[in-house]
């Protein structure tokens, strides 16, 4: 990875890989609101917010917002298939327009460092260990972790966090 956490004082000082295993430098996301989900296919959230997230991309993503999805197969080995099986289910099945990463650890030893530094910024009920699929981070246009919501938490309902961090509320 190009950088630690620990240097990392906001999210565009990453780097993580792409679904193909190319290297993305986050900072193209700067003066962008993100939205940064841990997904899975094979989950029973993952009709509702597949839907939802397809929902908000297409009404903002002219306006300055990304949403960044991250395969993960840590919770009940909901996310078996490979990259390219996962890119394909969800934008079939749901219209995802937004970029879709390298699968990834979200917690544990082999954390990948995005999640190291989401969880370091904004800790969850559990402390800053990932909870279950679909746990969602909100990051402002500076790349700064502005509110963390609960996998159960249905995206619509972050409509309006969004809308304000864009200058739309």
């Amino acid at each position: 990875m190009a950088s630690s956490t620990t240097d990392a004082g906001s999210i565009h000082d990453l780097t993580v890989k792409d679904a193909k295993g190319n290297d993305v430098d986050l900072s193209i996301y700067k003066g962008k609101v993100l939205l940064i989900v841990n997904v899975a296919s094979q989950c029973g959230l993952t009709d509702s917010n597949y839907t939802e997230l397809t929902q908000l991309y297409e009404k903002y993503k002219d306006k300055d917002f990304e949403i960044l999805a991250f395969p993960c197969n840590q919770f009940a080995g909901q996310e078996p298939g490979s990259n390219e099986e996962i890119v394909q289910f969800a934008c079939t099945r749901f219209k995802a327009e937004y970029p879709i990463f390298d699968k990834v650890d979200v917690n544990g030893e082999n954390v990948a460092p995005v999640y190291k530094f989401l969880k370091s910024s904004k800790g969850g009920f559990f402390g800053e260990g990932i909870k279950w699929n679909f746990t969602k981070f909100l990051v402002d246009k500076d790349g700064k972790v502005v509110d963390r919501y609960a996998p159960t938490t249905s995206p619509l309902s972050i409509e309006k966090d969004i809308k304000k961090l864009l200058g739309l509320s």
